[in-house]
Order: structure tokens, then sequence, then C-alpha cells
């Protein structure tokens, strides 16, 4: 069988930084060496240092594939199969393969290698990672539909990081050795921020941290390296149930943000019998706190609990154990040193700190019901056999005085007191005991009839047998205490499973949380309380069953949850063994109930967000927007009704030009409108097909009538046609000039310049006027938005926010820029006509097109 190749992924924080440079460069090495290397697949983007890195290499032919009438270039991955070399360079592991192949994605053409036995060097961006692809979307405004499964980046045997700080990539980029020089200035003003190329570069240098602490991790455990090696604070705080608990992870959590990056992990201990459980109420509300304080929560298992927190703070790797000061008392610390003082002798590497806290000496958390194991019923049945059972084998005794020796009757009374004991438990079989000593002392134990020993073995005889007989009751009452503490356990924990379970699928959780509580407990009805104020009346948050309860009084069980929430129980008086599994579904229902306030107050802030934006609108639009062309329009064919005024035929072709501009005005307004509601609710109908940007240009221009005199106009004469909707294309474009032409200076006309780069064409209206600040750059692209808000005969503010939607309508982008020696520069961009083909909706074509991030916002 042949043995699985190995994978080494270069990766990157952007475009540029040389992973496929890096690659070759190892390439190149390992060829030196004499290892049989070729080329699979490399894209060198045109960059000459990258070019003549090949030189040398055998580069294994491309395939070309036909789609949609166009041709394309992919990894011949049968070829090089059929090659058979030791090492492959495959550049772009997250690569989308053309509609057609054997595989979607290139990454599952290099796992074809590697089971092949083939070694694959390739490269990848830390924007392709599947798990940081929404973050980095949420940082550079770029969505990359290319994407890879993080497992498959994981499972490489090497990952090296190609490290480049921004302000070195920023310099490549300016001296051309990235792009080409029409998208620099683009890519520097966008993508390329410094801002960007920091929080990129973060995210690959924290990613990579988490794949190496996995790597540390599989080789301490491989070595059995049990000793703390600290690579990165990691705090554990120890919780044990109690209302301490609190205190302690906030502590924990302040020891951990002294130190950037340090984790903070929760350890709960439960005993090995699964018995001594803590209250479930405290442990979840700490739970959320430490989620909350941005840490983790775990449980493991454990009969010696200082082993069992030493055992997970090693496994972790962890450097500081945070733990709380005893609860017990002072003769119980004398017994017993506790585990605190256990775990701070024992913890070596690991520092440990001992929190004080309000719990301090107070006894241990008295959990469970106290009293015997054994139900009523059987202690009586276990007094009943001793007190007839000893009468009677005294009798029996007594009739074979001269055939038993003394040791035979201890026995006897010791097998009669077992009985007892396994009947009665504890009291029973002390009773027995002791009544068996006397008895035996009175009729047995020379000199006989008398409370007196006269031999010393008989004393020993006799005190063995009150003492095995007292053990025996105790091992016995204790095993039915435990029995039953575990069955009572095991309800609990099947009853919170089945809350869980419940509260997940429901779609009200708080209901369906209550209703729970009802049917577990047997309860009539269930509410939750709520007030605003320690004396304000309550009122009813929830409920559920028979008539609810309007105050805690009502019910037969008040669980308080905090000093203004409150959960009744109607129907019966609650145990006081069940009422810690109360608190806990207390605190869940306190949990849910908020959610459910956060879910409502969100739903009513949208609403009135969008209604308050409707009204707005709308009062805009019809204070001028509507109202000035209508009052022009009906001014000027008012006028021209008139009959007291006879207008010469140039006043009345002025007349009506102003009536039709008017209309006109009125016209483009009401169409933005409707096209803008159309857009937003996904009904707007278009038609993608290739357009010619030389032709759309002039007609645009034509449309703005005289305002767009002396707009310049710089198109290559090889330009590729834009895959766009011809009239939504011209809508836009008419846009974005009427917005340029009125704040241009005088004298200085936009300029439209247009170049192509890998699949895309860049559309780049440009002025010279104010310009806009950074930080309202987004806002102008906000409908009913004008920048300041303060002229309103500019119009209502639709114009940019619609051309950005149908831009975005049409698979392109619209992004502002700040133009050199002032003004804003408008790019929008377009997939081209050669690299879409004639396909208008199909996602493969679209990830494959949209590889480089140049330009777009």
């Amino acid at each position: 069988m042949t043995a699985r190749g190995t994978l080494r992924v270069y990766l990157g924080a952007a475009p540029g930084v040389g992973k496929t440079y890096k690659m070759l460069e190892e390439g190149r090495r390992r060829l030196e060496r004499g290892t049989d290397v070729v080329v699979g697949f490399v894209e060198t983007h045109g960059r000459p240092f990258t070019e003549a890195m090949l030189d040398g290499l055998e580069v294994v032919p491309r395939t070309t594939m036909q789609y949609r009438g166009s041709q394309f270039t992919e990894l011949d991955l049968d070829a090089v199969l059929a090659r058979r070399p030791e090492v492959a360079l495959v550049d772009e592991l997250a690569h989308t393969n053309i509609p057609g192949g054997a595989q979607a994605k290139r990454w599952q053409d290099i796992e074809r290698l590697l089971d092949a036995g083939i070694d694959v060097l390739t490269t990848v961006n830390v924007q392709h990672l599947e798990s940081l692809n929404d973050v980095v979307e949420s940082i550079t405004g770029v969505p990359q539909r290319e994407t890879v499964p993080d497992v498959v980046v994981r499972r490489a045997e090497q990952i090296e990081l190609v490290d480049m700080t921004p302000e070195a990539l920023r310099r490549r980029m300016a001296h051309g050795n990235i792009y080409k020089p029409e998208k620099i200035d683009a890519a520097l003003g966008n993508y390329f921020r410094v801002g960007n190329l920091t929080a990129l570069r973060e995210l690959a240098l924290l990613w990579l941290a988490d794949k190496v602490d996995e790597q540390l991790e599989r080789y301490r455990t491989e070595h059995g390296i049990a000793k703390t090696w600290e690579t990165r604070e990691r705090v554990v705080v120890a919780l044990t149930g109690g209302p301490e608990g609190d205190t302690l992870v906030r502590r924990a959590a302040r020891v951990a943000a002294r130190t950037k990056g340090a984790d903070l992990l929760a350890v709960h201990v439960v005993r090995g019998d699964g018995l001594a459980g803590a209250d479930p109420a405290n442990l979840t509300r700490q739970r959320l706190l430490v989620e909350s304080l941005g840490g983790t929560y775990h449980q493991v298992l454990g009969a010696d609990v200082p082993r069992a927190l030493l055992d997970f703070a090693r496994g972790v790797n962890a450097t500081q154990l945070v733990l709380g000061a005893s609860r017990r008392g002072r003769l119980a610390q004398i017994l017993s040193p506790g585990v605190g003082v256990t775990t701070t002798a024992e913890s070596g590497a690991i520092d440990v700190h001992l929190v004080t806290h309000e719990q301090v000496r107070r006894g241990r958390l008295r959990l469970g019901r106290s009293g015997a194991g054994l139900t009523l019923r059987r202690r009586l049945l276990g007094f009943a056999v001793a007190v007839a059972g000893l009468p009677l084998l005294t009798l029996v005794l007594d009739t074979m005085r001269g055939e038993k020796a003394l040791p035979s009757d201890i026995l006897a009374y010791l097998v009669l007191t077992v009985a007892v004991a396994l009947l009665g438990g504890l009291l029973p079989a002390l009773v027995c005991a002791v009544v068996g000593f006397l008895l035996l002392n009175w009729y047995f134990t020379p000199p006989l009839y008398q409370f007196t020993i006269a031999e010393r073995e008989n004393v020993f005889a006799l005190v063995a047998f009150v003492f095995v007989a007292v053990a025996v009751a105790t091992v016995v009452d204790g095993a039915a205490r435990r029995a039953r503490d575990a069955a009572r356990a095991s309800a609990e924990a099947q009853t919170l499973a089945t809350l869980a379970g419940s509260v997940l699928h429901g779609d009200n959780p708080l209901d369906a949380l209550l209703e729970r509580v009802r049917e577990s407990f047997g309860l009539t009805s269930v509410t939750l309380l709520e007030r605003d104020a320690e004396h304000a009346p309550w009122r009813i948050a929830a409920a559920v069953g028979g008539p609810p309860c309007t105050t805690p009084s009502d019910g037969e069980t008040e669980v308080p949850i905090d000093d203004d929430a409150a959960l009744v129980l109607r129907g019966h008086p609650l145990q006081a063994a069940d009422r810690r599994l109360v608190e806990a579904f207390a605190a869940h229902a306190a949990i849910a109930l908020r959610q459910r306030r956060l879910g409502e107050q969100a739903a009513a802030a949208g609403t009135l967000a969008e209604v308050d934006k409707l009204r707005t609108a709308l009062l805009s639009a019809v204070s001028h927007d509507l109202r000035t062309p209508l009052a022009s329009a009906k001014a000027a064919v008012g006028s021209l009704r008139s009959p007291d005024v006879h207008f010469s035929p140039e006043d009345t072709q002025e007349l009506l030009a102003t009536a039709e501009e008017s209309l006109d005005k009125l016209t483009r307004l009401v169409e933005n409108l409707l096209d803008m509601s159309r857009l937003q609710a996904g009904a707007l109908a278009m038609t993608l097909q290739p357009v010619s940007v030389a032709e759309a240009l002039p007609r645009a221009i034509d449309d703005l009538g005289p305002l767009a005199a002396g707009v310049r106009i710089s198109v290559a004469d090889d330009l590729p046609e834009v895959h766009a909707d011809p009239a939504l294309l011209e809508r836009v474009l008419v846009n974005i000039l009427a917005n340029a032409v009125r704040y241009s200076p005088p004298g200085n006309p936009p300029l439209i310049g247009v170049s192509e780069h890998a699949g895309l064409v860049d559309i780049r209206v440009i002025d010279h006027g104010p310009g806009i600040p950074a930080a309202d750059r987004e806002r102008v692209f906000q409908p009913f938005q004008r920048l300041g808000d303060r002229d309103n005969a500019t119009g209502v503010g639709l114009g940019l926010a619609l051309s950005r939607g149908l831009a975005e309508a049409m698979g392109g982008s619209l992004a502002p820029e700040p133009t050199p020696g002032g003004g804003l520069t408008m790019t929008l961009t377009l997939p081209s006509a050669d690299a879409a083909g004639s396909d208008r909706a199909d996602p493969a074509l679209l990830t494959h097109l949209d590889t480089r991030p140049a330009g777009k916002v």
C-alpha cells in the first residue's frame, strides 16, 4: 500500500506577502538536493520575481476547459498523477475549479495527490479559511467566496507563516511588485489599508498559534510530559457549587486579564460516586458568568478532588490555579488538611491562589437531606426482630448451655445483630448489640447472673462483639443512604437533561421550562413573578398550568431568583430535598426571561427604527423633492393657460421646457423610490448580458444634458465588455456622474477612467470637489441621506444608495475613495463578460472569478 504524501502549506495574511515565491524557493531547494519536483499549478499574476523562480523547474502543462463559450486553464490532475513526481507544487489551495471537472475544489485535487503518495507544497491566505471568512469580511468589507475547511489545513504536516509588516507590503504594492499600476491606487486605498493588513496579520498569527498549541499538546501527550510548560498563561478556577464561586470567578478573571491573551478555565470536580453534587443553581449561574467573561467551563470526574484538579490543570498546561479558602472549621482542618492545602503542596510549578470569601469557616455546604438512609418501616422491622429475637435466642442458648462455649454464644448474638442491621440499619443494631452484650454477661459469662466478668479473655470477646456489631450496622446504614442518594442524583440528572432538551427544542423556551417544572413535581401551576422595585407590585412574567399566582404568598412554595423575581409553585408543598433542583430551574427561567426581553426589545427597536426611517424619508420627499417639481410644472402650465397673458414663442418654449424639466425630475424621483423598494424586496427584474462600457458612458452623459459638458473619458482600446443589465448600468452611471458633476469645481470637470484586471472591470469617476471625510463615506450610501442633511434642494438622497444596490445586484460593487490632491473617486467594479461568460447566476463561476480583493470595499 502506498504511503500517503505529506502536505506543506504556506500561510499568508494577504496577497503579495510572498507565499508563492517561498513555495517555489522550497521547490528549487529540494530539486537541488536531487528530489523529483514538478510544478502542477502556479499563478504568478505577472510578477517578474515570481516568474523568475520558475526557471529550471519542470512545469506540467495545464488543462484547458470550455465553459459557457469561454476557455479556462486548470490543474491537470491526471497528468500530474501519471507523472508521479516525489513533490508537486500546487498554488491557491482554496481555488474553485471550473464546473465540469472531477473535483469542485483544488484542495480536493490535492487530496488525490496526497493519497497517491505525492508530497504537495501549496499556498493559502487567511481570508480563505472557513472559520475566519466572516471575520475577514467584517474587517475589510470584501466577501471571499472561495474558502477551504480549516480541518484540511490543520491536517497539514507543516504550516509555514509567510509574514510581512503592513508597511513593507504597501511598499511592495507601491513599487508595482504585486498589482499592475492601474490597480495600485485602488488597492492601497481599500483592501491594503494599514488597519486591514494589521488585523489580517493578527488573525493569521492567532490561527497559527492555535495550530501550534495542538501540536504542542500532541507532543506532550505522546512523550508523557506532565510538567507545565509556561508557553501561555492559563488560569484555572476551581468551583465547588457554593455561593463563593462568583467571587472566585471574578478574581480569576482579573488574574487572567493581567496578561494579554491569557485563557480562563473554570472546572468543577464531580465525585466519582456522583452523590455529593453541588448546587445546580449556583453552578448554572457561575457557568454563565465564566462564559460572559470570555472563559470556558469544564466538569471532570474524580474521587480525589486535589488530584483531579491538578490532573486537569496539568492537562490544559495551566500556569495558575485559583481556589477558595476552606469553609471547614478549625477542628476539621486539624483532622484533615483539606483541598486547598493538599493542592498547594502538590501543585509543583503551578501557582496556587487561595482566595478568601464570605463563606470561610462557615462549615461545609449541606446539600443532602439528613437522616437515616432506610425507611421508617424497615427500622421498625429491625426493632421488632431485635425485641423478638433476643429473648428467643437467649432461651435457645440456655437450653444448650452444656453443649456450647462462650465464643459460640457470642457468634450467635453477632449473627442476630448483623441480621437486625441488614433489616433496620444502625439504630436497631446498636440496641440489639447493647442488649445482647448485657444478656451474654448475665446468662453466659462467669460468674453467671451477675453483671461482672471474671476472666479478661471474656471481656475482650464481648467488647469485640459490640465493635463488630456496630461496624456492620454502620456499613449497612451508609450503603442504604448512598443508594438513596444515587437514585436521587440519577433522577435529578435525568430531569435536568430532559429540561435542557425541552428548552432547546421548544419555540418558547420560558414556557417550556415552566411546563417541565410543573410536570416533574406534579404541580397544578407554576408562575414566574417579577417587579420593578422592592416595594412595587408583583406582575406575572410567565405562567403555566392552572390559575396563576399573583403574589409569592399565593403559592405553597416560593423560590426567590433575586430581589425582584421569584418562582411560585402551587399544588403541594415542596420537599426540602427537591428545592435545590427547583432552584436550578429558577436560574434557567431567569435567563430565559432575560433572553425573551432582549428579543422583544430588539424587535421593537427594529420596528421603531424602520417606522422612523420611513416617516423621515416621506417627510423629506414630500416637503421639497416632490413639491418643488410639481409646483414648477404647475406654474409653467398655469401661465400658458392664462387668458390674460400672451407669451411670445420664445417664452412659451421656455415655460414648456421648465415644465418638462420639472416633470423629468419628478419621474426620476418616483423611479428611484420604486426601484429602491423593489431592490429591498428582492423583486427587481434584470437581464444580465455583455454590455460595452464605451457605448454606455456616452448615453449616460447625454442623459445628464448640459450639466455633463466637459466630462472626460479614458477607455482602453482592448477593454472587454462587462456582464451587466444595460438599463440598470446606465442608471448607475447617471447617478454617479450627476453626483460628481454637482460637486466638481468650475473649469475642472470629472474624469472617467476604465480599466480591466483579473476578470474585473473598474469604472472610476474622479472629481476634484470637496470630497467626503472618511467617517462619512459609508453614510452617503444610506437611503434618504445627504451629507449633513442640510440642503433640501439637492435631492432626496436615493441616488448613491440605489446605485450601490444595483451594482451589487449585478454581481459588482461600488466603493468611494479619496482622489489624490482632493476630491472623491467612485469606483464601480463589474465582472467582465469574458470571465463571466454568458452565465447570469452561477455561484460557482462567481467564486471562481472573485479572487482579487483589490479595489473593493
